[in-house]
């Protein structure tokens, strides 16, 4: 099995191959030891009767020694290259391995009252309420609520949005029927006499006009006089014309209760009353609301108002001194703030948190549990094998090491129960 290059390990993992192969030269180095010693003491043991037990102890701690090294490397190949049966476990049952870890996740964590018992216990909306009304929190979640915002309206389709904004614009707009609509709003305008301050200021309008615009009476009627009507006469019809208008303006804006007035009021209730019920001014209005709101017109207006919309929001969002921006990191701490504060909120917010939470794990626990059976089906054999002797290599190559010690203390104990009892 080749060994990934160490170029492409994560910085963790080039730490644990480090480590494992230290460990497995210590293994090594405790074997080869024992090699050593056994070379040394078996020709001095008929020479020296006491080396028999030197000798004993490094035959066990040889022993040893070799059968972890065996059962060690059978967990990730087959020692010395040899297809040894019920070796190289882990590459040859790797999708079965993660079967029963995506199992043991869903069976002992991914269950309702492990996590409700968890999110019960843990502040949840306390917490967030103490990060969020941090101002350095609360503009980082402003800013990046506002890439995200930005990026979905890049990404939103111009002609997509136009047409929506047509379609609903015919829809609630232009399809239905404006005149009972209108008629209802205006009856109840002059029933509540809301419509006074627009008289008011017209007869103001109308009487600025008239005070700053004399010359435009000049010749109004006396124009339309006989040719042999003296010049005198003519300007006086022209000035009493023009004094006169003056004058009832003037009546008009001074006296609530004109004639005038009352006229106006009246028309305009029989104008709401028409709009309403009288199916010739309804399509009177219809027609000039078809003709005002052809086709070719709506789709204009449709296209202008998302381009406004959008040019408007994309210049807020990417300024971070915007208005709206501004108002955004207000809303989040003051949110935090809430959060931090009040208990009643507090119990609420976790409550949903762990509901939702629960609900989630409830219904999708077995599709949560297959992200890990099915990450390691995709799993290269070589690459599972090596990733997981990265994590667990090391401590199994404390049980080399062991054995080693083990072995030794067991092959002097054999040896002298051995002498003792049968000389």
């Amino acid at each position: 099995m080749q060994s990934t290059p160490t170029a492409l390990l994560s910085p963790a993992d080039q730490e644990r191959r480090r480590a494992l192969r230290t460990m497995k030269a210590v293994a090594l180095g405790a074997l080869v030891f024992m090699a050593i010693v056994f070379a040394v003491s078996f020709p001095l043991q008929e020479r020296y009767p006491w080396v028999q037990w030197v000798r004993a102890a490094a035959e066990g701690g040889m022993v040893g020694a070799l059968a972890d090294w065996f059962a060690v490397t059978a967990l990730f190949r087959h020692p010395l290259g040899l297809p040894i049966p019920h070796t190289a476990i882990i590459p040859r049952r790797k999708d079965e391995i993660g079967r029963s870890l995506g199992e043991f996740v869903e069976t002992n964590f991914l269950s309702a009252p492990v996590v409700r018992g968890k999110l019960e216990t843990t502040p949840m909306a306390a917490r967030l309420g103490a990060w969020l009304a941090q101002p350095a929190h609360a503009e980082r979640v402003s800013a990046e609520a506002a890439t995200a915002a930005t990026a979905v309206l890049n990404a939103l389709s111009d002609d997509d949005v136009r047409d929506v904004i047509e379609d609903l614009a015919r829809e609630h707009l232009i399809a239905s029927d404006w005149g009972p609509s209108i008629g209802s709003w205006l009856d109840r305008v002059v029933d509540s006499g809301a419509h006074t301050g627009a008289v008011d200021l017209a007869a103001d309008s109308i009487a600025t006009w008239l005070a700053a615009n004399q010359d435009a009476f000049s010749g109004l009627v006396s124009r339309r006089l006989p040719s042999w009507v003296p010049g005198v006469a003519q300007r006086l019809v022209d000035d009493t014309v023009y004094r006169q208008a003056l004058s009832f303006v003037d009546a008009v804006r001074d006296d609530p209760q004109h004639p005038a007035r009352a006229a106006i009021d009246r028309y305009l209730a029989r104008l709401a009353d028409n709009l309403q019920h009288d199916p010739a001014t309804i399509g009177k209005l219809e027609d000039a609301k078809a003709t005002l709101f052809d086709s070719p017109r709506v789709r204009s207006l449709a296209a202008e108002a998302w381009q406004t919309a959008k040019t408007g929001l994309l210049t807020a969002l990417q300024d971070a001194d915007s208005g709206l921006r501004r108002r955004a990191v207000q809303a989040v701490a003051e949110i935090g703030e809430r959060l931090t504060t009040d208990a009643s909120l507090q119990s609420r917010v976790d409550g949903w948190v762990t509901d939702a939470a629960v609900f989630v794990v409830d219904r999708y626990r077995h599709d949560i549990a297959s992200i890990i059976t099915e990450t390691v089906e995709r799993w290269d054999p070589a690459e599972t094998t090596e990733k997981i002797e990265l994590m667990v290599g090391r401590d199994l190559q404390y049980i080399r090491l062991n054995g080693t010690i083990v072995g030794a203390l067991a092959g002097a104990v054999i040896f002298t129960v051995a002498t003792l009892a049968l000389g």
